[in-house]
């Protein structure tokens, strides 16, 4: 992929020789998703994406929806990551970290910020065994490590550092995802099941959040908030049917000056769609 074609979602990427992928599709509750799996290390270096599987569900503009069709999206999502946690885990995990990641003061950049706001976090009542069971007898806790900028420590490390003390089954990793098609802006939910690389889709990769560096499964939960300006651009060269670009356009584009554009109503986007997260996850383990 060109350097100027972002994308985190792996539904978007350009397969290729379908050698090591398996690919496969559904409808669940109303909603298309797919799958992609990545088998093998020669596909992974082809595609520049972990070993893994990777799910898109596509639930549309849930925030100009009903709320059935709210809550049969949340009920999808749950589902899905219920059975990928049990998969990666081995069983149910009674015990999670759920890791908000991203920047709490850019609007697009929130949606982890925001999901742990809405969890209703279990691990310091365990003690009180009624009201523990009550709430679903699952050790939920939940950390948002803020980024590089603010705090001057890399998400994982933070992360890292919570797992060795909270010692988790599993974690769940949420974050605000850059699209290539500005028909998936906050349409789209991608589940994977080999962690996140924060800010790899505009070109800021950090420190991995895998189960390589924090020594358990990591699902990673995402939904795609903004598109860079120059994919942006091809995107819509290649809808009206212009895909081989002249030198002076290719120069534009490659300049690697170009911004990231996220729809105008956001502030509302991020609120529903963290809503819809944080209801997911209690749907899934509780």
């Amino acid at each position: 992929m060109n350097s100027y074609r972002r994308t985190d979602l792996a539904a978007e990427l350009d397969l290729g020789d379908r050698e090591g992928i398996a690919e496969s599709t559904e409808s669940l509750y109303g909603f298309e998703v797919s799958e992609i799996r990545i088998l093998t290390d020669t596909a992974s270096r082809r595609l520049s994406k972990p070993r893994g599987r990777y799910i898109t569900a596509d639930i549309g503009k849930l925030w100009l929806s009903s709320d059935e069709r709210f809550e049969a999206a949340a009920r999808l999502i749950s589902e899905k990551l219920a059975g990928l946690a049990t998969e990666l885990v081995g069983h149910s995990p009674v015990s999670l970290l759920v890791a908000g990641l991203g920047n709490r003061r850019i609007t697009a950049d929130a949606l982890g910020d925001e999901t742990c706001g809405l969890i209703t976090v279990t691990r310091h009542i365990k003690p009180h065994r009624e009201l523990y069971e009550l709430l679903g007898g699952r050790e939920i806790s939940a950390v948002t490590p803020g980024v590089l900028g603010q705090t001057g420590i890399e998400s994982a490390e933070l992360v890292a550092a919570a797992c060795e003390r909270v010692r988790p089954e599993l974690v769940i990793a949420i974050d605000s995802l850059c699209a290539r098609s500005t028909d998936r802006l906050a349409t789209t939910v991608q589940l994977g099941s080999s962690g996140i690389s924060p800010g790899s889709g505009i070109g800021n990769r950090r420190s991995s959040i895998d189960r390589e560096s924090l020594g358990v499964p990591v699902i990673a939960l995402g939904i795609p908030t903004v598109v860079d300006s120059s994919t942006l651009v091809t995107d819509a060269l290649e809808k009206a049917g212009i895909t081989d670009y002249d030198e002076p356009l290719t120069k534009v584009l490659e300049n690697g000056r170009s911004f990231f554009v996220t729809p105008k109503e956001t502030d509302t986007i991020v609120r529903e769609l963290s809503r819809l997260c944080a209801e997911a996850i209690t749907l899934a383990f509780s």
